[in-house]
């Protein structure tokens, strides 16, 4: 199944930090913040304006994103944990 956002969405594969132990204490998964970092896999077309101009998207396909803690609809598919948030979620394209 392949997914295509619509208007001004992008699908995010977030990227998980690396785990840290320290002191032998190990961080169960419920307790571990989300990762805010991210790849875009796939983005929409763009923001259609209210007279019908379209806008078009400023992150592209293959770009590293940072967003919001609590950005984005998490989904699934093909067993990838994925994320669908609007452009205006992410904070920054990291270089």
């Amino acid at each position: 199944m392949t997914i295509k956002p619509l208007a001004d969405r992008v699908l995010v594969k977030p990227v998980e930090g690396e785990e840290v132990k320290r002191g032998g204490i190990i961080i169960p998964d419920t307790a571990k913040e989300k990762p805010m970092q991210g790849e875009v896999m796939e983005v929409g077309s763009g923001r259609q304006t209210e007279e019908g101009k379209l806008i078009p998207m400023t992150v592209k396909k293959g770009n590293k994103i940072l967003y919001g803690k609590y950005s984005g609809t998490e989904i699934s598919v093909n067993g990838e944990d994925l994320l669908i948030m609007r452009e205006s979620d992410v904070l920054a394209i990291v270089e």
